[in-house]
């Protein structure tokens, strides 16, 4: 009973304590690149966006008519609703901003973890050794 007690609880100098230090420090670098690129993934989305309204406005009131772009804007619209309707049919998320940024995060830090072989599976294990009340945060994600 003793042995086991003593494997699941850590001293103050234990080397697994700084192996977690150091994961959680690749962690850390990992979801700031990962938050940088949905940003800049949702940047281009809102450049996309206005770029969509100007070419609209521009058909609109000098190129066309009313008339012919009412049916056109329509179906953009149309269009970008059955997008986030797909979205939500595939990851259950709500289609909001915020559901598609957390949604294209864990994307895209799995993919990091996978370029920079981050063992998740050792980080959860060391989490739960160091921190006993840890309920495996990375599990959620794979």
């Amino acid at each position: 009973m003793e042995e086991v007690i003593s494997q699941s609880m850590t001293m103050p100098n234990d080397p697994r304590k700084q192996e977690l230090e150091e994961l959680e420090r690749q962690m850390a670098l990992i979801d700031q690149k990962a938050i940088s690129l949905v940003r800049c993934e949702l940047y281009c989305g809102l450049g996309l966006l206005i770029l969509q309204t100007l070419v609209f406005m521009r058909l609109t009131f000098w190129e066309l008519s009313w008339d012919v772009m009412e049916p056109i804007c329509f179906f953009v619209t149309s269009f970008h609703f059955a997008l986030a309707y797909m979205f939500f049919l595939r990851t259950s998320k709500e289609p909001s901003f915020e559901g598609y940024f957390r949604q294209r995060f864990r994307v895209k830090r799995r993919k990091l973890m996978r370029v920079h072989r981050f063992d998740y599976k050792r980080y959860n294990e060391l989490c739960n050794i160091v921190y006993p009340n840890y309920r495996g945060k990375l599990s959620v994600f794979f």
